[in-house]
């Protein structure tokens, strides 16, 4: 999986969970089968007043990786590409291309680490607006450091994600969806 385009950090915008809500609606409809959780907005364009790459990240929670391998093939009917990205822990898809994405799509065992830890990260930094401040000073930094360079970028951040993470799970974060934990509180 290699991308030519540049990483780009924009400020937020307020259509972001309205992307999400109408991407979540035909996901939803493609992929009942397969779901076992619900469909959650994750990712910095998750995070009210966060900037980010301008990409909506979407997780679906299912019961195993081997059992809803065909969801891979449904969600392509709504323009995701495939591509075997920690093939382990996820179904990792983009779309309408790797080289230009405005949404990336996780398919992930409902319940796992690769499940809790995403909703806990964001529903931290929707409760912190400080954490979230200091997330995009630093994601704005590397965006210009690593800018042809998405692993590079990804993994010079994975540091301040695991220890935000880390104390976000110890408080609680990981519960509650993206609607209920919008406002910050976790339930």
């Amino acid at each position: 999986m290699t991308s030519s385009a540049a990483i780009e950090i924009v400020d937020y915008d307020p259509a972001w969970p309205a992307r999400f809500e109408e991407e979540q609606t035909a996901l939803r409809r493609v992929l009942s089968p397969w779901l076992a959780g619900p469909i959650e907005h994750i990712g910095s364009t998750a995070i009210p007043g966060l900037a980010a790459k301008p990409v909506i990240d979407i997780m679906a929670g299912v019961e195993t990786l081997e059992s809803s391998r065909d969801a891979i093939q449904a969600a392509a009917t709504l323009g995701y590409c495939y591509f075997p990205y920690q093939p382990s822990i996820r179904h990792w898809m983009c779309k309408p291309s790797d080289a230009f994405r405005t949404h990336h799509l996780h398919l992930i065992p409902i319940g796992s680490p690769q499940w809790l830890r995403p909703i806990a990260f964001r529903n931290y930094l929707r409760a912190h607006h400080d954490v979230a401040a200091e997330y995009e000073q630093l994601k704005r930094g590397l965006a210009l450091q690593f800018r042809l360079d998405r692993e590079a970028y990804t993994k010079a951040k994975s540091s301040f994600i695991d220890a935000i993470t880390v104390r976000a799970l110890a408080s609680g974060y990981a519960s509650g969806s993206s609607a209920s934990s919008i406002h910050g509180t976790p339930e």
